[in-house]
């Protein structure tokens, strides 16, 4: 007892928790952090200077496909000075960088624009189209790899995993014009190509962008289909599911209260990842379907020479891809301290 009579300051287990103990683990996230957003700048920059180098050796010129073949070269020469391209190449550089620091991302040569504009205008068809095809591809994940999983090492599970392997192995545009053949041109389901707009009505919109984005998730879905029958597995010879089958737990039930609520935690993590892609993959799917999106806006840049919409666009997929992986690394050390703890 008279050891307790003794000041607050010199009790060993007060000292033990004061908060002076946790601060190297809030240190080691600090530098984690600090060396994760460091890489993150630096592959922003690397890939800024890749996109501007790549379209600055593309043949032709923007200021002759936008006057025309017949035009005057007293008239190109103008528009080259109006639009910039008299500049030297690092000069150009800089003032993209600076404009994308600021948010300014500068007017279109073809459409007259703001880019900012133009991007927002299609974005508003290609996340949805993406946020579309992700939830497909996630149905058909849990229900191939979950079904895989409970007929393991039987003929469904190498039919259903077979499967996945063909999805895997199916470009996205051949399996849209499979799509367009049987669903449009034979059985006159859906509209061939096009979009309605979304002041047309909710339901017309998600249909014209249901071929589409199920073309695009057959190749996501057969991934995540080949992670979650993994990870299913493992799940499956844990104690707990033996326990819930002892006690006459339907096997249903087991399969989609446990073995799936548990083994969804790495499924979620390659989703988050995966979403980045299907934005990057919609590019070549748009221009299938003829939606006007952020893709077909690539590829008529490409065609104007519009390089200032193309080089912003491309940006734009990047940062969404690193962006998107800069926040699983950063869930990956909240959830995970050792990860932080290894790298530093």
């Amino acid at each position: 007892m008279r050891g307790c009579q003794r000041p607050r300051s010199y009790c060993p287990a007060l000292l033990c928790s004061v908060p002076a103990s946790a601060s190297p683990v809030s240190l080691s996230m600090s530098l984690f952090l600090l060396k994760r957003l460091l890489t993150l700048i630096a592959t922003l920059m690397g890939a800024s200077a890749v996109i501007f180098l790549a379209l600055e050796i593309l043949p032709g010129n923007a200021a002759q496909m936008l006057m025309g073949p017949d035009a005057p070269p007293e008239a190109i020469a103008a528009l080259a000075v109006k639009l910039g391209l008299n500049q030297p190449a690092w000069a150009r550089y800089g003032h993209w960088i600076a404009g994308l620091l600021r948010g300014d991302l500068g007017l279109s040569y073809a459409y007259g624009l703001p880019v900012i504009e133009l991007v927002r205008e299609r974005l508003a068809l290609t996340v949805p189209l993406a946020l579309l095809a992700m939830a497909l591809s996630a149905v058909l994940a849990m229900l191939v790899g979950v079904g895989a999983a409970a007929r393991h090492g039987k003929f469904g599970d190498a039919a259903l995993m077979g499967l996945a392997q063909i999805g895997m192995a199916i470009p996205n545009f051949w399996f849209a014009m499979l799509l367009i053949a049987l669903f449009s041109v034979h059985l006159h389901w859906f509209s061939a190509g096009g979009f309605t707009g979304w002041e047309q009505g909710l339901w017309l919109s998600l249909k014209a962008l249901l071929l589409p984005a199920l073309s695009l998730a057959v190749v996501q879905g057969a991934i995540l289909a080949r992670i979650t029958r993994a990870s299913a597995l493992e799940v499956m010879r844990e104690d707990f599911v033996r326990t819930a089958r002892a006690k006459g737990v339907s096997e249903r039930k087991v399969l989609f209260k446990h073995v799936l609520r548990n083994a969804l935690i790495p499924v979620v993590t390659v989703m988050g990842m995966q979403f980045a892609e299907l934005l990057a993959g919609a590019i070549v799917v748009e221009n299938v379907f003829y939606l006007p999106g952020l893709g077909r806006l690539i590829f008529e840049s490409i065609g104007n020479r519009d390089l200032i919409v193309v080089r912003n666009c491309v940006m734009l997929l990047v940062t969404m891809v690193v962006l998107v992986n800069f926040a699983i690394d950063v869930l990956y050390a909240v959830i995970d301290p050792r990860i932080k703890t290894r790298e530093l």
